[in-house]
């Protein structure tokens, strides 16, 4: 007797909790999930199947709200989803990188962390001597993402 495969079992047990919980009864089939624990978010990343068997990938931000005090408080979840189709990946991702660069980059310089004070200087300057010709004039940032 071969071993149970554990994730599919935890995945299968996931989806339909899933479906339970959120009341739906539709037919796109979850081929791959995801976690991500977050503080009070939880981020799914679930990889699902339409009716054409084309994948595309639902993201999920549940968060929880917690209402009330003692034996009086009640706890619920916001949830909004995020529907990413194969066609848009990589613009999203550009996009989506390139938001993430921007905020470590202003973020590490007004808050650098304990000993990165000489090392984000050290990048500052050397970045501006070299006239860094990918950034942009007077500070914005241009996005580009068809929807």
């Amino acid at each position: 007797m071969e071993p149970i495969n554990e994730p599919l079992n935890k995945m299968s047990e996931m989806e339909e909790l899933k479906k339970k919980n959120n009341g739906e009864n539709n037919d796109k089939e979850i081929v791959y999930s995801q976690a991500i624990k977050a503080g009070k978010r939880i981020y799914y990343l679930d990889v699902k199947k339409n009716r054409k068997d084309d994948m595309f990938i639902a993201i999920t931000e549940s968060k929880k709200i917690v209402s009330g005090e003692g034996d009086d408080s009640q706890v619920s979840f916001e949830k909004h989803k995020i529907f990413l189709y194969k066609e848009d990946f990589e613009k999203f991702m550009n996009g989506l990188q390139q938001s993430i660069n921007y905020i470590h980059q202003h973020q590490d310089e007004a808050h650098p962390a304990v000993g990165e004070e000489t090392e984000v200087l050290e990048e500052k300057s050397s970045s501006q001597s070299e006239g860094n010709a990918s950034s942009l004039g007077g500070g914005e940032i241009k996005i580009d993402i068809d929807f």
